[in-house]
């Protein structure tokens, strides 16, 4: 998988509906355990709820888990994990906690307001991109450190640090999918001159 969506920070969203109270939570996971703390964590913080219906979806293993928690079947913890799965995201899980206010509110309008407090926790916990990035070094002489500007620039080159000493040698890193592209093209602006180190390679995302 060269990449893959999840959510950039915790969030919370409040929505009401006849009088039922529906807090959503979404947060970014490793596993499965953290999944569950942070389950616990929100019976904790908020133990006079009715319920706390959850759903969770991890890269590892393709794992999906979800509850309706004592709400009726396929009305609470389906709804919740079709939120994630829809909008393309993975490594998060949702919380939803349930205060009643006294009036049922049937079938469909617990479907709709499960999902309404899922997408606005998801929406607000910021939906991001992480990508496979490419990490090097890029040392070239003085005469050819302004020929390979834009070639960092076309294929989106990230500089962090630029050192500069006998040579100048370029720090950064680029969408693992153009990097031999740009290697290419860097080589073959320099006739050869241009030194290219591979470093490192793993996801990240960008702003």
């Amino acid at each position: 998988m060269d990449s893959y969506i999840t959510v950039k920070e915790l969030a919370e969203y409040r929505f009401e509906d006849r009088k039922s109270v529906f807090i959503g939570f979404a947060k970014p996971i490793v596993d499965e355990n953290d999944a569950i703390a942070f389950v616990q964590s929100v019976k904790k913080r908020y133990p006079d709820a009715r319920h706390w219906v959850y759903a969770y979806v991890l890269r590892e293993n393709s794992t999906m888990r979800y509850t309706d928690d004592r709400e009726p079947q396929g009305t609470a913890g389906m709804p919740v994990l079709d939120v994630i799965r829809k909008n393309g995201v993975t490594d998060t899980v949702i919380v939803v906690v349930r205060y009643f206010g006294g009036i049922l509110l049937g079938t469909g309008g617990l479907v709709h307001a499960y999902t309404e407090a899922a997408l606005g926790a998801l929406k607000a916990a910021k939906i991001i991109k992480y990508s496979t990035y490419t990490f090097l070094d890029i040392t070239v002489g003085y005469s050819d450190f302004q020929k390979i500007s834009p070639v960092l620039s076309k294929n989106e080159f990230l500089i962090e640090n630029t050192d500069y000493s006998d040579n100048v040698k370029v720090s950064g890193s680029v969408i693992s999918d153009n990097y031999e592209k740009m290697e290419k093209e860097l080589l073959e602006i320099t006739s050869g001159r241009c030194k290219v180190d591979f470093l490192d390679k793993k996801y990240d995302f960008r702003e």
